[in-house]
């Protein structure tokens, strides 16, 4: 292991400011500060104010990594950065920040794509990805199910949401339930009160029609306004809302579209391993779901544990780390930051 290379990874796409240090498949350190708090207010995260805080959060949470590994930074071998997609003044930050400490340091750096890092990520808990494998992205603002031929060379997209991501979907009913921002975790609390078939809420892009066009698309869209207006139909009524049965409902209906189409992607394909990663990858329905489903096929579900499956610097090392094996050249200091950044380009 000591031979390995030491990777460190910045992550700056949304509102987390991550920094993570690895060495192969190992996690050495994971150092992360969010403004999460900040955006709470507004009910989503506003682009300005994430990028203000990464600057203020980048130095103390570089220093608080590079101690945790008990390293500094000339020890690194190369640097890590999310170069897209993202908010692009946030992107900015961690990209010029990889920039410096490369310069610096005199390390080379490797621009990565965020959402191929989400799936890297799960080697640092189970080990090196059998390929091909499926690939389930869950998260505010992507929704996507990817090939995984070869990670180090790109992914193939199979499928995406057409409209809201689930974790917008969450954010969004949390809203109309009256549960803090973000809206993932309270509404997965309030569910394990509540009863999952008590509201027959709608499944998008599942009926024949649909699937004929969208197989391994996804739309959350309708489900969010499903939700919407049973609510404000039981307020016009002077009815109480069931908080927990319409959390439990909800997140039955985005769960059950998500393992379906997940599971059909790896049977028609033969692929028998299933990698979940994106924040919302950490809800306990999701996991027992795609767990019970893939089982009866001989299907394996490879989920990391919730804290590496938010946005963290951790799974930009990861990904940097398996470039680095594969030698796959690094960036060109004049990298961009594109938000807008494609699934298909895994560094940039």
């Amino acid at each position: 292991m000591a031979d390995e290379p030491l990777i460190l990874g910045i992550e700056t796409s949304c509102d987390e400011t991550g920094v993570g240090i690895v060495r192969g498949h190992t996690l050495l350190a994971d150092a992360l500060a969010s403004s999460v708090d900040q955006h709470a207010r507004f009910g989503g995260v506003v682009p300005e104010v994430a990028s203000r805080a990464h600057l203020e959060a980048m130095v103390p949470t570089m220093q608080r990594a590079l101690d945790d590994a008990g390293v500094t930074l000339a020890d690194i071998d190369a640097i890590a950065v999310t170069a897209g997609p993202g908010l692009a003044g946030a992107l900015l930050v961690g990209v010029a920040a990889a920039k410096g400490y490369a310069v610096a340091a005199d390390k080379p750096v490797y621009g990565v794509n965020h959402l191929a890092a989400h799936v890297a990520v799960d080697t640092l808990e189970h080990g090196p990805l059998p390929e091909p494998a499926i690939a389930m992205l869950v998260s505010g603002g992507h929704s996507s199910l990817l090939l995984v031929d070869d990670l180090a060379t790109g992914v193939t997209p199979l499928g995406a949401t057409i409209d809201d991501a689930a974790g917008e979907a969450f954010d969004k009913v949390a809203r109309l339930l009256g549960l803090p921002f973000p809206g993932g975790p309270p509404i997965d609390r309030e569910a394990r009160a509540g009863d999952a078939s008590a509201i027959p809420f709608p499944r998008g892009l599942t009926a024949p029609k649909d699937l004929a066009a969208h197989r391994f698309d996804f739309s959350f869209s309708g489900l969010k306004t499903a939700v919407a207006r049973w609510v404000e139909a039981r307020q016009r009524a002077g009815e109480p809302v069931p908080v927990a049965d319409v959390a439990a409902s909800f997140q039955e209906a985005v769960c059950d579209v998500l393992t379906a189409k997940a599971i059909d992607a790896c049977r028609s394909r033969g692929i028998e391993t299933l990698v979940i990663g994106g924040g919302v990858a950490a809800n306990s329905r999701l996991r027992v779901l795609a767990e019970e489903r893939a089982a009866k096929y001989g299907i394996r579900v490879r989920v990391p544990r919730p804290k590496l499956c938010t946005d963290n610097g951790a799974m930009v090392a990861a990904l940097g780390s398996h470039l680095v094996a594969a030698g796959v050249a690094p960036s060109r200091l004049d990298l961009p930051a594109d938000s807008a950044l494609p699934l298909t380009v895994v560094s940039v």
